[in-house]
């Protein structure tokens, strides 16, 4: 009888990985405000505002410019440690804006709230109810429409709606700006003193502008005049206290090394003196024994 054979087994190949595709974009959609709430502005692949009945899509900014953002937001949490006056986000949090050209809903990429803003910043919000004390966007500059976006519609609107300071970060000195709004409502820039731009919204923030390109360590700010009050002035206080400390240890110990100086001096005269005394008192007591000895040949 023939043996039988098995058929080999057939390899079977895994389904193909379907390829990730790009988020659908949105942008220029026509949507109520009320849809925009409740359908894109916690939508987590593609961030939108909202621009009085049509969503805008928030462009990207390039890795140098995030690279200044992320100094400046670290500066800003120095201040704010030191100084607690405001709170700040940075989680695509919205607010509203109304303005006599429509209402827009604006997520900046950084906002201040002071703590006298009559509208308080709750823990458990989700936008902000109130208006920004000042807002800071990083610039994207892919197309001209980012930049317009930032650098001339969200001036406008901003400045329009209250918001005291507007800052403009990017990677080039040539795309950054720095506004506060006059009290007619419109911004003004921030002229720096010897480089050096100082917020009135928040006084004592202070920041060199080309420390934003150098964007230097929090170790070396805090030896920083600029920076020195408010970047880590605790281990600053400690190192002065520990040089003088030190300089007060070097002073005792050389005030007691003078002092045994002059106490070994002092002992020095003192045995001098009395080898001295001695001498005096044999010389005495040889001349009167001389003395003694010629009275008795003379009796």
């Amino acid at each position: 009888m023939p043996r039988s054979t098995s058929a080999p087994a057939r390899r079977h190949r895994p389904p193909p990985v379907p390829l990730v595709s790009e988020p659908v974009s949105h942008d220029g959609r026509e949507v109520t405000e009320e849809e925009y709430w409740r359908d894109y502005y916690l939508e987590s692949d593609v961030h939108y505002e909202w621009n009085n009945g049509r969503l805008e899509e928030k462009p990207v900014s390039d890795y140098g410019t995030f690279l200044v953002y992320a100094w400046f937001i670290e500066l800003l949490r120095h201040f704010l440690r030191a100084r607690p006056s405001a709170r700040m986000v940075a989680l695509e949090m919205g607010f509203r804006l109304v303005l006599p050209t429509g209402t827009v809903i604006r997520k900046p990429d950084l906002g201040v709230v002071r703590d006298d803003n009559p509208v308080p910043l709750q823990p458990l919000d989700a936008s902000y109810r109130g208006v920004f004390d000042v807002c800071i966007e990083a610039l994207s500059d892919k197309d001209r429409r980012g930049i317009a976006r930032d650098a001339v519609t969200k001036r406008a609107e901003y400045a329009a709606g209250g918001v005291a300071e507007y800052y403009i970060l990017h990677r080039e000195p040539g795309h950054q700006a720095f506004y506060a709004r006059t009290s007619a409502g419109v911004y003004v820039p921030i002229v720096p003193a010897a480089g050096v731009i100082r917020s009135l919204v928040l006084p004592g923030f202070q920041f060199r502008l080309d420390d934003l390109l150098t964007q230097p360590s929090p170790e070396a700010m805090r030896h920083d005049p600029v920076y020195a009050p408010f970047v880590l002035p605790g281990w600053r206080e400690a190192e002065e206290r520990a040089a003088a400390a030190m300089q007060q240890a070097q002073a005792q110990a050389q005030a007691e090394a003078q002092a045994r100086a002059v106490a070994e001096q002092g002992m020095q005269q003192a045995i001098a003196a009395q080898e001295a005394a001695e001498a005096a008192r044999a010389q005495a007591e040889e001349a009167l024994a001389r003395l003694r000895a010629e009275l008795a040949n003379r009796g």
